[in-house]
């Protein structure tokens, strides 16, 4: 059977038979398929390509010159090109590529495949291999896509599409690997939606950890993120040749060690690894009376440190700091996943029974408390205070042991390691990594609302109307951005109005980003400094306590030659930027940021004002705009003193389908803490679109018990 040489209207055909793909009526005997009697496909990409080569073959080589889809045209530049059929491997050495789906397309322009009339219908019941015996519907005048079928039809266009795990085949075509919202053609299967196995709302370390941890196990993401670059407040901005850090340039978790460097395990999941430099004080402290304390990487030296400032306290030290190394070993000897899935739980506990009742005892209890066991000091405690208000933004008698001790010690277990180029540069490398797994991230796609059917979180809106559709739905987005803005009125369920009442909106952040001459820094500088004058009580006051990152004292090509880079932030209220014009808002942050540098300039470094080459100023209204964080919020904190972290949230959410990630989750705020909280999601999920074992039957009484264990708090 012949086939003209020159093609205007290509008949394709895809079909889950390993013999039976169609290119025009000339049969091909290569296709990917579903192996008979089991779910496991004999291909793991899920894509058709068409081999083009430069040079025109022999045999079943036809030259291609001209593809038309529907009524817009792609052409091909530059050359014949001939089709290898009846395998996918190329006939000569030469060739070029055309692929739907994950990789790069040899189409120079006319990206959107628009005006084809397709028609495409499930020929299998819904859950089964069965086919379906009724009449089909045809759906007409949809883009080119896969579709949740194994065959579709119209007209003399025969598409039949394998499937694996019954997963939707959903075909992109993309000209680099990190996808940007103006470089993507959705190609719509299933009545014109794209289906995912979940989708991310946000690209924070938590959803990226969570989306990346699902997409090594082999779910197919998609990650929608509102800014241009991944990461959230732990991203990056460039400026006047300065590389700044959004948010903290502390790294917990990023050591090459132990069961919590959970930063270092998710880029080592998808195959990314970075260089890192290795911070000798994770914090040097400038306290009121002239308290001087340096957190020391060593754990020896911070606690010879710490009882030479406190001789009469020595033994309440060691134990407060040791009750702290027991939470963390305990967690440290297991393997961390989901709280929520009760298959794991009983396995761990029956393997580490001792560490696990450990956690169980110390969950419900606070730092605060803890320390008060051991220590009468009024300073030392106030200390204490200031330790666990860089974790939590509150006071030690407010912040969960837990969370306290995963950071008190493993700045010393692992380190504090900054990495090189930026901590912006670990959530673009996780980035890569989904990518590099066949899933996606779109940039630029603001999600305004999560659309919920009969009860059912099944996929999300964006600004511009256009909809995305999934398993699973994953919030990267506060508690409150999640169930007051992507969610309203009767999909709010009760359970987060209850959890409302027990916390508030952490306070947001002034922030403010310098370029500065070296020569005002001493050459022994540290990295991180935290300020706080005067007076105790003002710890948690508005601009009370400062604190200061230096990374260029870490990794100096963050900076122009001779230059330094400072960021300094400090707790406000969006409150407190409300209401004023756009003059009187600028003239604030003018004075707000010169009283900031001010206090540094008198007790660190003297001619600081007069050295700023560069000065950038955010308020909580900038990290309301940039990261889509209601009020400009970090996170929960109690109402009153809590019990722990009885009364956190997990991941999953009283809406089927919906789940949360991120720092309004268990375990809380701070990279590890969240790096955690995706790690769990992850899991989560896995087991709820059966990529793990679960059991609904215990799932089920584990989540009543959770719920029962969050009204105690």
């Amino acid at each position: 059977m012949s086939l003209p040489h020159s093609l205007s209207m290509p008949e394709l055909g895809f079909t889950s038979s390993p013999a039976s793909m169609h290119i025009s009526q000339l049969t091909s005997h290569h296709h990917c398929s579903t192996q008979l009697g089991t779910s496991r496909p004999r291909i793991q990409e899920n894509r058709f390509q068409l081999i083009l080569s430069q040079h025109g073959s022999q045999g079943n080589g036809y030259n291609l010159y001209e593809l038309k889809f529907g009524s817009q045209n792609s052409q091909l530049l530059g050359y014949g090109y001939s089709v290898q059929l009846g395998t996918i491997r190329p006939r000569s050495q030469k060739h070029r590529k055309l692929s739907f789906g994950h990789g790069r397309t040899s189409f120079l322009n006319d990206y959107k495949l628009s005006g084809l009339n397709l028609g495409f219908y499930d020929t299998r019941e819904p859950d089964t291999l069965r086919p379906k015996v009724p009449k089909r519907k045809l759906i007409q005048g949809c883009h080119l896509g896969g579709s949740n079928s194994s065959k579709c039809r119209h007209g003399s266009v025969q598409l039949g599409l394998s499937e694996v795990n019954f997963r939707n085949l959903n075909f992109v075509v993309r000209s680099s690997s990190t996808l940007s919202v103006d470089k993507v053609v959705e190609r719509e299967g299933g009545g014109g939606k794209s289906y995912y196995d979940a989708i991310v709302i946000g690209s924070g370390i938590g959803g990226l950890v969570a989306a990346t941890q699902l997409a090594v196990k082999g779910a197919r993401i998609l990650v929608l993120e509102k800014y241009v670059i991944p990461g959230g407040s732990s991203g990056y901005y460039q400026r006047d040749g300065y590389t700044f850090d959004v948010g903290s340039s502390v790294m917990f978790g990023f050591s090459d060690k132990g069961n919590l460097n959970l930063i270092t395990q998710a880029l080592a999941a998808v195959g990314c690894e970075m260089q890192v430099i290795p911070d000798p004080t994770t914090v040097h402290y400038h306290l009121p009376n002239n308290l001087s304390v340096l957190v020391h990487r060593e754990y020896s030296e911070f606690i010879a440190e710490l009882t030479g400032k406190f001789p009469h306290e020595k033994e309440g030290i060691l134990k407060f700091y040791g009750e702290c190394w027991k939470i963390f070993n305990a967690l440290n000897s297991l393997e961390l996943k989901s709280l929520e899935e009760p298959i794991y739980l009983f396995g761990q506990f029956f393997q580490k029974p001792l560490e696990c009742l450990t956690l169980a005892y110390y969950l419900p209890q606070n730092a605060g408390d803890i320390a008060r066991k051991y220590i009468q000091d009024p300073q030392l405690l106030s200390f204490i205070d200031a330790e666990c208000f860089i974790v939590s933004t509150v006071k030690a008698l407010q912040t969960p042991m837990i969370n306290a001790s995963m950071v008190m010690c493993d700045r010393h277990y692992g380190g504090i390691n900054y990495p090189v180029g930026g901590v912006g540069g670990i959530a673009k490398s996780l980035a890569k990594g989904l990518v590099d797994q066949g899933s996606e991230i779109l940039y630029k796609a603001n999600v305004t609302s999560i659309i919920v059917d009969q009860g059912r979180a099944v996929g999300v809106r964006l600004s511009d109307r256009r909809e995305f559709f999934a398993k699973t739905i994953i919030s990267n987005a506060t508690r409150w951005n999640t169930f007051g803005t992507l969610l309203k009125g009767d999909d709010v369920p009760k359970e987060e109005e209850n959890f409302q009442k027990v916390y508030v909106k952490a306070p947001s952040f002034l922030s403010i980003h310098m370029g500065v001459k070296a020569e005002v820094l001493p050459p022994d500088t540290d990295c991180h400094h935290f300020v706080l004058e005067d007076d105790w009580t003002r710890l948690e006051e508005p601009y009370g306590s400062i604190f200061l990152s230096i990374p260029t004292v870490l990794d100096p090509s963050l900076a122009p030659e001779g230059r330094h880079i400072l960021h300094i932030f400090t707790t406000s209220s969006i409150e407190d930027w409300e209401g004023l014009s756009r003059k009187d808002y600028e003239a604030k942050k003018e004075i707000v940021a010169d009283e900031i540098i001010g206090r540094l300039e008198d007790k660190l470094f003297p001619g600081l004002k007069s050295s700023i080459v560069f000065k950038e100023v955010g308020t909580p209204k900038t990290h309301r705009r940039y990261l889509a964080r209601d009020k400009g919020t970090y996170g929960p904190i109690p109402r009153r003193t809590p019990k722990g972290l009885l009364g956190m949230p997990f991941n999953t959410t009283a809406i089927e389908g919906l789940y949360c990630v991120g720092d309004s989750c268990f375990p809380g705020q701070g990279v590890i803490a969240v790096s955690f909280s995706g790690v769990m999601c992850a899991h989560r999920v896995a087991a709820d679109i059966g990529l793990e074992k679960k059991s609904p039957v215990l799932d089920a009484a584990l989540l009543r018990l959770l719920g029962w264990l969050r009204t105690l708090a």
